[in-house]
């Protein structure tokens, strides 16, 4: 099969099921989601204020994606950035090349506002935006599902049985290779299934397993999307008390499995709560260092590019005087006094004792306590440990 006939629509390649909605479908699905209850209630919830009707009326006239990224979302965002954070930014932005098509792969701190604030920096920057990778795990409702992809989202099927899931990574890896060959829509993509509970930021091989699939050699396959590391640094994860609470219920039992409302739960305390400074680091294509490696070994390209994720984002995160504060506190060391203050350290311990404060589960013991607070304090610490541990920076 060539590559034009792997990446054209065809009968073998109908993405209708995890393709984002086109601009053929656009009015029709604002149309019907507008009626939603359940759209109507989210709506209500994240914007209390909201004249609901005006609300709708403005997106019935919204005529295509790119005006619903600009007018809809883009406003709405900054609504967020204005009232839950102290300050969005973005560094690296020379390293989108015009015209070309890139897989913007990151690690995974938030499940809805990763993708959404990086999109945000594009908007604001004049500059394309992505499509956006989101796993079926969280589209609970069809509602959800409408609106996820009309706001350019597309879908990765998870928890299938062995053989659907091998066809499912295998159509995964064919519509991202259509919507960079052919359609030249970048997308974002997390580096690993989930978010990593305590920010040790690694690349999954399977999600590179995933994107060699194709008519070509592995090599060339992982080329052809462009992979384009970023590295997003939250000064404060209004999550971190939620991934406390699931370590602290899995040292208790082994076999705990979150519920849909946990997932619920965890996407709402992200968008409305606050997060400090946000910054978003754009590297550079890793393509030129995965062309001069030199072994044609499928399971050696495939190691080495999650090695090159890895470098790029460890050394793109912005350390914050948290970061350094639960490094020394947790290590018990004073090696980068230097990085704070005394009032930082005030702050940032009140926060700490704080978010340790909402984990309402019955019979917290001492060493519970004790446990909570190192796993919340490795989560803060391990961006700054992962840089450390990169022993070059250069060329990022």
């Amino acid at each position: 099969m060539s590559t034009d006939e792997l990446h054209t629509p065809s009968i073998e390649h109908d993405f209708s099921d995890i393709a984002p909605y086109d601009d053929h479908q656009f009015h029709e699905k604002i149309a019907k989601l507008v009626n939603e209850p359940g759209f109507e209630h989210a709506v209500r919830y994240v914007m209390p204020d909201v004249d609901y009707k005006a609300f709708t009326d403005m997106l019935l006239t919204v005529k295509n994606r790119d005006d619903f990224q600009v007018k809809v979302m883009g406003p709405f965002l900054e609504m967020l950035v204005s009232t839950t954070t102290a300050g969005l930014s973005v560094s690296g932005l020379e390293n989108y090349t015009p015209g070309r098509a890139f897989t913007f792969i990151t690690n995974h701190r938030d499940i809805v506002l990763d993708a959404s604030f990086l999109n945000l920096c594009f908007i604001r920057n004049r500059m394309p935006i992505t499509e956006v990778a989101i796993g079926n795990n969280l589209l609970i409702y069809d509602w959800i599902t409408d609106l996820v992809k009309l706001n350019r989202s597309f879908i990765v099927k998870r928890g299938e049985k062995v053989t659907k899931a091998l066809e499912a990574a295998k159509h995964l890896s064919a519509y991202i290779h259509y919507a960079i060959g052919t359609k030249h829509e970048s997308v974002w993509i997390a580096q690993r299934e989930g978010r990593a509970k305590d920010s040790n930021d690694r690349t999954q091989e399977s999600l590179i397993k995933m994107l060699a699939f194709g008519p070509a050699d592995t090599r060339k396959n992982i080329l052809d999307v462009n992979l384009l590391p970023v590295s997003i640094s939250y000064e404060y994860d209004p999550n971190d008390y939620l991934k406390v609470r699931e370590f602290l219920l899995r040292r208790r039992d082994p076999d705990f499995k979150k519920s849909q409302r946990d997932d619920l739960f965890s996407m709402e305390t992200g968008i409305l709560k606050q997060k400090g400074r946000v910054h978003f680091a754009l590297g550079r294509c890793i393509n030129p260092d995965i062309e001069k490696f030199e072994s044609d070994n499928r399971a050696e390209i495939i190691h080495h590019t999650c090695s090159l994720i890895d470098r790029s984002i460890h050394c793109g995160y912005h350390i914050y005087p948290g970061n350094y504060i639960a490094f020394d506190e947790l290590n018990g060391t004073n090696t980068y006094t230097d990085k704070y203050t005394a009032d930082d350290i005030r702050t940032f311990d009140e926060y700490i004792a704080g978010q340790l404060a909402k984990v309402d589960e019955d019979g917290i013991s001492g060493d519970e306590q004790l446990f909570m607070r190192r796993m919340m304090l490795t989560m803060y610490a391990n961006p700054l440990q992962n840089q450390r541990e990169v022993s070059d920076c250069s060329g990022i």
